[in-house]
């Protein structure tokens, strides 16, 4: 159990507990594997536990369940697909930074948890960096990175924004996170050179 101050990564395979994600994502997977002529990879989502020493909170974006944001600690939310698509609840996604919160699937989580650090101070920045989230489109290629925005982009752009190495928390094997390098890339633009 992971109890120490630090910031840890986990690994959901994509859909987890919901068949149409999976499926969806299983097609994608297949279109963009053939296109680029290689084998199938197992696609991932990707989401973070952060100990400080005020409490223990879940860093996440999701899609937009009933109820109130509050509760689930949502400090940001966006748009799926399409600006004007994000009038709709269903066309939205939130990010959370969730004080005693709930990964949903956990327990299905791959090589997990992957420790990115145990620095303090480094886990109580990224923690402060969640409500300046850049609020991309989901599943659009807004900035310009050649990869779309998605959950793997939130979080990949926190722990680079933090001035954390990405390294520290290698994909399970065969597996690929959709978005990851697009998160990395609009980190690396914004980031000061003293980080």
């Amino acid at each position: 159990m992971e109890t120490s101050t630090g910031v840890d990564l986990y690994w959901l395979p994509l859909g987890a507990g919901g068949h149409s994600v999976r499926l969806n994502g299983r097609a994608y997977e297949a279109l963009v594997a053939a296109a680029q002529r290689r084998r199938r990879c197992d696609l991932y989502h990707s989401a973070l536990v952060v100990h400080v020493p005020g409490g223990r909170f879940v860093v996440e974006q999701t899609p937009v369940p009933a109820g109130p944001a509050a509760e689930r600690g949502v400090v940001r939310d966006g748009p799926v697909g399409a600006r004007w698509a994000g009038r709709w609840r269903l066309c939205r996604y939130e990010i959370r930074r969730w004080r005693d919160g709930v990964i949903a699937d956990i327990d299905e989580a791959v090589a997990s948890p992957c420790r990115v650090t145990d620095d303090a101070f480094a886990a109580q920045r990224l923690l402060e960096l969640v409500p300046s989230v850049p609020p991309v489109v989901w599943g659009r290629d807004e900035a310009g990175t050649g990869e779309m925005w998605n959950s793997n982009s939130v979080v990949a752009w926190l722990i680079v924004s933090a001035g954390l190495d990405c390294g520290s928390a290698p994909l399970p094997a065969h597996g690929r996170a959709p978005g990851w390098g697009a998160g990395v890339e609009v980190a690396l633009r914004s980031r000061p050179a003293t980080l």
